[in-house]
């Protein structure tokens, strides 16, 4: 019988020691899921960590390129502004120019505008009755300097300022405000580079 029990204790002794080697094959196996999960959980926290520092510095760069765009739109605004106030007052100024400063500015621009045809010039109500005298013949002499006749209609026209030719029933609209639409971005850009070069 001891030798029954000698071979149970030996049988137990490898069956412990091979539960210990199972055991310790199993920590270590644990150890090293535990070990990689960590590595990846790390991994993953730094990827996340990344990611959010680029969604803030992309977030800030976006903040900040708004912030410029709304700062230059109002510069830009504030600019025209000016540029339009600087019109109105030139044309404002052109406006009220006295009367033979006046027309002998009506007359610079007949001599751009006049063709080498027939026709008939038409002025405000208000210009007709303060036009000074002899204003016609200068019409005429420009007219036929350019090759055509023009006559001034008696027939005031409802305009503000400046004239109006008719040439057979085409009709050419010198009025300032006429001239200052027509060329309101190339005077807008003289303009702006004088108050903003």
């Amino acid at each position: 019988m001891a030798g029954l029990d000698k071979m149970k204790s030996q049988i137990l002794d490898e069956a412990k020691a091979a539960a210990e080697a199972k055991i310790s094959e199993a920590k270590a196996k644990a150890e090293e899921i535990l070990s990689e999960a960590k590595a990846a959980a790390k991994e993953k926290s730094d990827s996340i960590s990344r990611k959010s520092e680029a969604e803030v510095a992309n977030y800030k760069e976006r903040i900040a390129s708004s912030i410029d765009l709304q700062r230059r739109t109002k510069v830009l605004a504030a600019k025209q502004g000016v540029i339009g106030e600087v019109l109105d007052k030139a044309y404002a100024s052109l406006s009220g120019m006295e009367a033979e400063g006046y027309f002998d500015m009506l007359l610079k621009m007949l001599e751009k505008y006049v063709l080498p045809q027939d026709g008939e010039i038409y002025f405000s109500s208000a210009d007709l009755k303060r036009m000074p005298g002899g204003y016609d013949a200068k019409v005429k002499e420009i007219a036929a300097g350019k090759g055509g006749s023009l006559t001034i209609s008696g027939e005031g026209r409802n305009i503000e300022n400046g004239f109006v030719l008719a040439y057979g029933g085409i009709e050419e609209n010198c009025t300032l405000r006429a001239m200052f639409d027509e060329k309101k971005e190339e005077l807008s850009d003289k303009v702006q580079k004088v108050l903003f070069a």
